[in-house]
């Protein structure tokens, strides 16, 4: 049974950090692409980031490049984010996902506000 289980999110202050896991398991977590997505309220879904499985090749939405910061790391089955100099906008539910596969994790809410 494929399971991806976020944690990490929580309140922070505009220009601060929070990083954010999403742990495997049940399919082989090596060879897929992994992503992060985020849906705020009112608003549809929208891409963050995804890492590749090879040679971990990296995309970003515009509106997170150079701030936010995808990783894996295979051995523990496990995608992060690292989220620096956050702002308001950010707030979003966040989702881990194996899109190739159509899976979803429950998300983890980040709420930045001062």
């Amino acid at each position: 049974q494929v399971q991806l289980v976020e944690s990490g999110g929580g309140l922070v202050q505009p220009g601060g950090s929070l990083r954010l896991s999403c742990a495997a398991s049940g399919f082989t977590f090596s060879i897929y692409i992994m992503a992060w997505y985020r849906q705020a309220p009112g608003k549809e879904r929208e891409f963050v980031a995804r890492i590749f499985p090879v040679g971990g090749s990296t995309d970003y939405a515009g509106s997170v490049k150079g701030r936010f910061t995808i990783s894996r790391d295979n051995a523990k089955s496990t995608v992060y984010l690292q989220m620096n100099s956050l702002k308001p906008e950010d707030t979003a539910v966040y989702y881990c996902s194996a899109p190739t596969i159509g899976k979803w994790g429950q998300g983890t809410q980040v709420t930045v506000s001062s």
